[in-house]
């Protein structure tokens, strides 16, 4: 296959911009052949596992194209190192405030090793979920190419020229089965100076649903909040059985005049400990990106979005019934949980899962067990029905990452 805007290596099609990757979905359709969408691979063991016959690989689609730090925006292309855009904008004093998760080192791989368009694609947000929204929140725009060759952009580069359908949120998440990102659009915003956590310990998971529900319902202006039930702080040195952890974030007056007044809220529930500024980095990083599941090799993992109310006696009924090890982010409504083999037991847990309401994934197993289970919540009839409808307007082929999130879809 020739292509004027890239490199060709056996199955393997290596573009530059876009012209050469509406170039390779049209080969492809041409040809009747299907694309893997990847990057450096970091995630590729997240979803099912698939077969196709060529891999478009947007490792070389990258770099920054703008940054404009006053107006708070930035974009770049799907292959763009995640660690230089972090860099870039540390020097400015900026963040990705919905503080993407970095799953590499869960999945056997590097930290800091994914790009801009998987972080992206997974719309994987960290623990200021809570309190600055997911990935999809702070999109402002994307170019993307269809599955049927077509070049489309949506949004725009600041919020006032953000018109028309929302596309980039609908592709944001989609894991790469609707369109092939080329550009991706940002809002960005100041990293707080200061940040300081609390910590209660010793709290069963009632309490610590009281003692989170407390915290985010007072004027404190909680950035993060955490459970950390027994088996999980043994795993993370400092941490006593039984912790939920509070992270408050701002210029120093402020987050000193919120700490105290979280700590009276938090008084009926045993005394606070103080956590300071890089201790507090280090934690959220871990609750971040699942550090107490690394190296535990082929064991399952689980991610488990449901009520807040629900998410540490979901957790420890599956630590009971399942000999799982959870902890909870987003102030109980995330639940991790790594099962104690190779077998991911999903009909057990999402069974677990249904008085509460909510979606678990399977994050990590074996590619023969996220082939024979669900790895994404099952849809419902009439939204399966309107997630086709939609795949069959953007890639009416299945070209791309064809059953990447659901069988034949």
């Amino acid at each position: 296959m020739e292509t004027t805007s890239g490199d060709t290596s056996g199955d393997i099609i290596t573009p530059y911009d876009e012209a050469g990757v509406a170039d390779a979905v049209r080969a492809a359709l041409a040809d009747a052949k299907t694309l893997e969408i990847a990057g450096r691979g970091t995630l590729r063991g997240l979803g099912r596992p698939i077969q196709t016959a060529r891999t478009l690989d947007l490792s070389q689609l990258a770099g920054v194209t703008l940054y404009e730090p006053e107006e708070l925006v930035l974009s770049a292309r799907p292959g763009t190192a995640r660690a230089e855009i972090e860099e870039i904008l540390a020097a400015r004093g900026q963040m990705l405030a919905f503080e993407p998760a970095d799953l590499g080192p869960l999945m056997g791989g590097a930290p800091c090793a994914g790009t801009l368009g998987g972080m992206f694609a997974a719309n994987l947000a960290g623990p200021r979920r809570i309190s600055h929204g997911a990935v999809r929140d702070h999109a402002l725009g994307a170019r993307a190419v269809s599955g049927r060759a077509e070049p489309f952009k949506s949004g725009g580069r600041v919020v006032k020229n953000v018109t028309g359908y929302d596309l980039p949120r609908l592709l944001c998440g989609s894991f790469g089965t609707l369109a092939v990102l080329t550009e991706i659009t940002l809002k960005v915003l100041p990293r707080p100076p200061v940040e300081a956590s609390l910590l209660v310990a010793g709290l069963s998971p009632a309490r610590a649903t009281e003692a989170m529900s407390a915290a985010m319902g007072s004027s404190c202006e909680v950035s993060g909040a955490a459970y950390l039930p027994e088996a999980v702080a043994a795993r993370m040195p400092g941490i006593a059985a039984g912790s939920a952890v509070f992270r408050l974030e701002g210029v120093g007056p402020s987050v000193r005049a919120r700490r105290e007044m979280l700590a009276a809220v938090l008084a009926p529930f045993g005394a606070c400990a103080v956590i300071e500024e890089e201790a507090s980095a280090a934690l959220w990083r871990a609750v971040r990106d699942a550090a107490p599941f690394w190296g535990t090799g082929e064991r399952a993992v689980w991610r488990i979005s449901t009520r807040p109310t629900a998410g540490p006696l979901l957790a420890a009924d599956l630590a009971r019934d399942l000999g799982a090890e959870t902890y909870c982010d987003w102030a109980g409504g995330l639940v991790w949980a790594l099962l104690p083999g190779a077998a991911s037991h999903a009909d057990a847990v999402r069974a677990a899962l249904a008085p509460h309401g909510g979606h678990a994934t399977l994050v990590r197993a074996e590619a023969a067990e996220r082939a024979r289970v669900p790895v994404f919540q099952p849809e419902a009839p009439t939204l399966a029905a309107l997630s086709a409808r939609v795949k069959d307007s953007f890639d009416p082929a299945r070209v791309l990452n064809p059953g990447r999130m659901h069988a034949g879809v």
